[in-house]
């Protein structure tokens, strides 16, 4: 029998009456040696339980492999959860969403074009299979069955928003219990449209996503289930940012009385996000609805524990709604963390991008896409001679995925954005035989929608003035990690137009968290102590790095920048405030 069961109207824990005061905590997007710090601070606001997704294509990099370590040590994190005493809700899809590149998916899956997923189609479901053999061994300890705190467990996510498949959904419930899932089992969907329709089963608590209109939206899930604990399994308190829009916010007195409304009608919660963390290195997402718009590096939400782990007016408003329906601890509210003290870091060396080219590029008559090179992320170069001279139109037959920067014999002929549909670029060819660079980024994969799946890189031929550009080399970059420190040389000069890694020392006398602001610097990648921080662009609306206290080290600590375009000056600035551009509510 599971240790969280279900009434008429509510749940039981243990068979006494149990509400579950859940906030969502992704482990994958805070540094491991912060997640005792916030699972203590989701208890200090009343919090009983987390939540997390868990990203399948980091946990399975590659099929029939399983990451358990580092930022993916989920076990390391259940047993914390535990030791604070707080419950775990799992939710590992296999879809996830969560602005999570590519929902979760693995690109080595998703790059099958003739595969449905999401469907009851072999290919995806043997897929998933697999991997939960490859999983769930090593999480079966920490099931409530077995003693440990995880009381519930996700089917799927939003299905109702995608598909109707539910013989598919039926597949995910019986795999999770033929692998020795005891523990409760719930679906979550929006409570307007056909959703809870087409994403429940019976026998499988439904409950519901949303962030206002708090009575219509529990009268809509008690409508379509007429008995059962009334959950708000995603109450959405603020929202994710994308490059170039607005940075997103909710007022905290406005959340705090629809969280109110909410316990006051009895249900139970999962606030989404109770701490949003970072999109480091390459895993933010994207969506593409009208235009492709990628995810911004924080997942700050806006939440009630900010990216750097501080209490926010959220957290204090919060506090306060819970205390009134369910009791806090007597123990004070943490204060902010220490932050480093404001620093200046001189760069003074580079690299030059195109000199990290191997001897392992594909050749290919027309270019070949990122995800034929096996690239689930990061950048693609490709290269070509071209005998024509004089100016003309460059056009790329279905466009880019996501951003191309074109370079005629080294020099910057100009840019192209998957987000403006761009396909065609004049530009002026010096003399024959000319050498065309085109750098592609991939910018995030699609985390939501029917675009999953949808490849990078260059998408087709290449022509100029009509006339087909053949003979490519395709080379995947190899800027996962930051190139050795033997291969930087001094800089010639203090600023720089070509694609370059920068590499500089700063001092640190405590560790503390700290926030990289780079004015005077365009677009690129960012890593300290080789612990990759994510992508930063002064398009916005975010204009500073989060960097981790754990990430730094007492002593001599080194930043390197991959600048992509170029930057005014040879500096970067360690700050004590984060700036994530102006709110607009």
């Amino acid at each position: 029998m599971p240790a969280l069961t279900t009434t008429s109207d509510g749940f039981l824990l243990h068979g006494e009456p149990f509400r579950i005061l859940s906030g969502a905590l992704h482990y994958f997007r805070v540094h491991p040696d912060q997640w005792t710090d916030r699972l203590r601070k989701a208890r200090l606001m009343g919090l009983n339980t987390v939540e997390t997704y868990l990203p399948w294509n980091l946990h399975e990099p590659t099929p029939g492999t399983l990451a358990l370590d580092g930022l993916l040590d989920l076990p390391r994190f259940l047993r914390l959860a535990r030791a604070e005493g707080l419950h775990v809700l799992l939710r590992p899809g296999p879809f996830i969403c969560a602005e999570w590149d590519g929902g979760g998916l693995p690109h080595w899956l998703t790059s099958d074009p003739d595969i449905r997923l999401r469907t009851s189609d072999p290919r995806f479901t043997d897929a998933f299979d697999r991997y939960l053999d490859l999983l769930l061994p090593a999480l079966l300890p920490y099931m409530a069955a077995s003693g440990g705190p995880v009381i519930a467990v996700q089917v799927e996510n939003e299905y109702g928003a995608y598909g109707d498949d539910t013989a598919y959904l039926k597949h995910v419930e019986s795999s999770l219990r033929a692998r020795g899932i005891e523990e409760l089992l719930f679906t979550c969907d929006q409570t307007d449209g056909d959703h809870l329709a087409h994403g429940t089963l019976p026998g499988v608590l439904a409950t519901g996503t949303f962030g206002s209109r708090v009575d219509q939206s529990l009268a809509r899930l008690r409508e379509h289930q007429p008995e059962g604990p009334l959950m708000c399994s995603e109450f959405w308190i603020g929202w994710f940012d994308h490059w170039g829009g607005p940075h997103h916010g909710r007022d905290a007195a406005d959340a705090a009385a629809d969280l109110d409304r909410l316990l006051a009608a009895g249900a139970s919660v999962n606030i989404y996000m109770f701490h949003g963390g970072t999109n480091f290195g390459y895993t933010n997402g994207a969506n593409h609805h009208h235009a492709y718009a990628p995810t911004i590096t924080s997942y700050d939400y806006d939440a009630p524990l900010t990216e750097s782990g501080d209490p926010g007016p959220k957290y204090h408003a919060f506090r306060e709604v819970i205390a009134r329906h369910a009791g806090v601890p007597a123990e004070p509210v943490p204060s902010p963390a220490p932050k480093l003290p404001r620093t200046e870091v001189e760069l003074t060396h580079r690299l030059a991008l195109f000199r990290q080219l191997g001897h392992d590029g594909v050749r290919s008559a027309d270019p070949v896409t990122a995800d034929t090179l096996g690239r689930r992320a990061g950048y693609v170069l490709y290269r070509t001679t071209v005998s024509a001279t004089g100016p003309g139109l460059l056009h790329f037959e279905g466009g880019v995925g996501d951003r191309a920067q074109v370079f005629v014999d080294g020099a910057p002929a100009g840019v192209l954005e998957r987000e403006r549909y761009d396909e065609t670029l004049p530009i002026h060819l010096p003399r024959p035989g000319a050498r065309l660079d085109v750098l592609v980024e991939n910018m995030g994969r699609v985390n939501y929608g029917p675009r999953i799946g949808v490849p990078k890189g260059l998408l087709g031929p290449v022509t100029f003035n009509g006339e087909a550009l053949r003979g490519w080399d395709c080379h995947a970059l190899p800027v996962d990690d930051v190139p050795p420190a033997l291969a930087f040389t001094p800089a010639a000069t203090p600023t720089s137009a070509e694609p370059a890694f920068h590499q500089g020392t700063f001092e640190v006398a405590e560790p503390a968290d700290t926030f990289l602001s780079l004015p005077g610097w365009t677009k690129g990648q960012a890593w300290v102590n080789g612990f990759h921080l994510g992508r930063y662009w002064n398009r916005g609306p975010q204009r500073t790095l989060y960097v981790p206290a754990p990430v730094l080290r007492p002593g001599t600590n080194d930043l390197v920048l991959l600048e992509l375009h170029g930057t005014t000056t040879p500096r970067a600035h360690l700050v004590d405030t984060p700036d994530l551009g102006p709110t607009t509510p």
